[in-house]
């Protein structure tokens, strides 16, 4: 490698001092681009894809896969030459399918004209695709018809990753398809982020004149209906807010006590407060010496950004995103089974980074809390992967039983090596909860990786869908679709209490930050802190329906993540910005800065300022707020 990088510098200082200005101009754009010196996966499949097949660059594409042929040359690559052979007959029947689907009929006709010859020659299969261009409606033609679709199109492009993944990592192949310096890499990505965030203004501007225009009407209409009056706020059932949460305070009074310390082993039986009714809709009171205000969601500020990085690695939309426990790395997972492991910070070392194939949806990311060695992954068919990050490889691979063979959860202890897996059984229905059928929740040894037992929710419990463990590790909180919060003593393995929540399915539970509360995020849209002392009762409460509307439930459970101050708790968003609103303190909340899609996944840093959005236009941004 020196010796060639020794032979440029050569060739550059002879142009140089020839004055051959445009050849050297030439000849170092020529480097940059150069796919030997930073040969990357993601970036060999985009420019497959995204550039040659895109744009029709058929002499360039064939050259491509000329030079991955050449590092095959030996008795012993036959297997891999083949397989390589059959990846690039898959990918020009896509340049074929993509020119009809863009209506190129010009771009098919020059295919078969610069292609035929060969295909003819060494491949018979291709013989029915010669009638492709002449064919009406190819797409609806049974022998055509699979190329058409989506699936075909993601198991080529997993197929392709695979094999570049593989022949990479093989000590075969030269160094110079195997060696990229991390500097290159990183101007590459910022390059990248710029050209996206450029076309991202662009398409959000209209987006943002539209917000703008609304929050100016809302004040407006405000502003005139109101005047110095004083606004009185009534719940869904009509009866004026400040007497509905009176009552319900006084309700809250009069149930049992939930618990009376971590070490409580009594249970108590809980009264419904139901408060689905009780609940201001979409707003929160802020009261002057004059008059009330109603302030929205419309009305947040955005946040005030100190820096934001994007990570674009992902080919579909995000499922997951997790800080560490140290907040250096970050694992985020998206729907088609890949996990990324990845740092935002440049200064941070890349030891880490790694790229892991799980074969299903992953539901599922949990860090061991006591460092940053082990990642648990879980998917959608019941499997449960650790995730060794220091040796880079899987230590375990779990699986639930046949009858749980969906991970809704994993969490893992604060102190104890051992993790809970909440599993669900599956049914036919039109929303994910609907699809859940009845619970499991499996305490797992981490060393033994073998299960230690099964917390006790009753018969044919609905599903569990959150958990959420204290800072002890002694009490496990867990939310389940039908609208229920119960509480585990993990050191007798029992259920402590519980009590009814919210009149829809619960999607995400987590402590506050003194541990005498507990956030709960409700399928409504609603969000409550429940108080740990006085069962019932509600601290503190907000309504962002218009973020988290009953369709947006559809696909995806909604999240929420409180900061390690315990004063903003951000939220999932089924539009492009999601609320973070403010839990202690005079201010109302914030708006995140915008995706291009829905937001699907947040996380706090542990200890800083800082947040994560994962979205559904395959986006994960790293956003540190002043």
């Amino acid at each position: 490698m020196e010796n060639i990088r020794y032979a440029e510098e050569l060739v550059r200082e002879f142009l140089v001092f020839r004055g051959f200005t445009s050849t050297l101009q030439s000849y170092e754009s020529e480097l940059s681009t150069e796919i030997g010196r930073n040969f990357q996966v993601d970036k060999i499949l985009d420019l497959v894809f995204s550039e040659y097949i895109a744009k029709y660059q058929l002499d360039r594409l064939v050259g491509l896969f000329t030079f991955f042929k050449q590092c095959f040359t030996s008795p012993a690559d036959t297997e891999l030459f083949s397989t390589l052979v059959k990846l690039e007959l898959s990918v020009l029947r896509y340049y074929v399918i993509n020119a009809l689907k863009s209506g190129r009929q010009d771009k098919v006709v020059e295919f078969f004209g610069e292609r035929g010859n060969y295909l003819m020659q060494k491949h018979e299969d291709w013989l029915a695709w010669f009638a492709i261009p002449y064919i009406k409606n190819p797409s609806f033609d049974p022998q055509f018809r699979i190329y058409f679709s989506k699936e075909w199109l993601d198991t080529l492009v997993l197929s392709f990753r695979n094999f570049l993944s593989g022949i990479f990592s093989d000590t075969r192949i030269p160094a110079l398809l195997r060696i990229s310096t991390e500097k290159n890499t990183i101007k590459s990505l910022k390059n990248d982020i710029k050209q996206l965030n450029n076309k991202l203004a662009e398409l959000q501007a209209s987006l943002e004149a539209k917000e703008d225009e609304i929050s100016q009407l809302r004040r407006s209409y405000n502003g005139a209906g109101y005047g110095n009056k004083k606004l009185l706020v009534t719940s869904t059932d009509g009866v004026p807010l400040e007497q509905d949460m009176s009552e319900n305070r006084e309700e809250s009074l009069s149930s049992s006590s939930m618990i009376q310390g971590v070490d409580s082993r009594s249970s108590s039986s809980v009264k419904s407060s139901n408060i689905g009714k009780k609940f201001h809709e979409s707003s929160e009171i802020s009261h002057t010496e004059d008059e009330q205000v109603l302030v929205t969601e419309e009305d947040f500020p955005e946040v005030k950004v100190d820096f934001q990085e994007t990570f674009l690695g992902h080919n579909s939309s995000i499922s997951q995103c997790r800080f560490s426990a140290s907040g250096s790395n970050i694992a985020s997972s998206s729907v088609d089974g890949t996990v990324r492991i990845w740092t935002y910070d440049s200064s941070t070392p890349s030891s880490k980074n790694a790229t892991i194939y799980c074969g299903a949806e992953v539901s599922a990311l949990s860090w061991e809390c006591r460092s940053d060695r082990l990642l648990l992954i879980g998917t959608a068919n019941g499997g449960i992967k650790a995730w060794n990050a220091d040796a880079k490889r899987v230590v375990c691979d779990l699986n639930t039983s046949r009858d749980f063979p969906s991970i809704l959860d994993l969490k893992c202890s604060p102190v104890e090596p051992v993790f809970v897996s909440a599993a669900a059984s599956r049914r036919h229905g039109s929303s994910i909860f609907e699809r859940t059928g009845f619970a499991n929740l499996t305490v797992w040894h981490m060393k033994t990786w073998k299960p230690l037992t099964v917390l006790p929710l009753g018969e044919d419990p609905p599903a569990i869908t959150s958990l959420c463990f204290n800072h002890n590790g002694k009490i496990l909180a867990a939310s389940a679709t039908d609208g229920m919060i119960h509480m585990f003593d993990m050191s007798a393995g029992l259920q402590i209490t519980g009590w009814p929540a919210h009149d829809s399915p619960v999607s995400s539970v987590l402590f506050g930050p003194a541990e005498t509360s507990i956030f709960s995020l409700g399928s409504d849209g609603k969000i409550f802190e429940w108080s740990l002392h006085n069962q019932g009762q509600i601290l503190w409460s907000r309504d962002c329906s218009r973020f988290c509307n009953p369709e947006s439930f559809n696909k995806r459970m909604h999240e929420i993540a409180l900061d390690s101050n315990g004063k903003r708790l951000l939220v999932t968003s089924g539009l492009v910005r999601a609320p973070i609103y403010q839990v202690q303190g005079h201010e109302s909340g914030l708006r995140t800065l915008p995706h291009s899609s829905s937001i699907t996944s947040v996380d706090w840093h542990p200890t800083l300022p800082m947040y994560i959005t994962g979205s559904a236009d395959h986006s994960v941004r790293v956003t540190s707020i002043l």
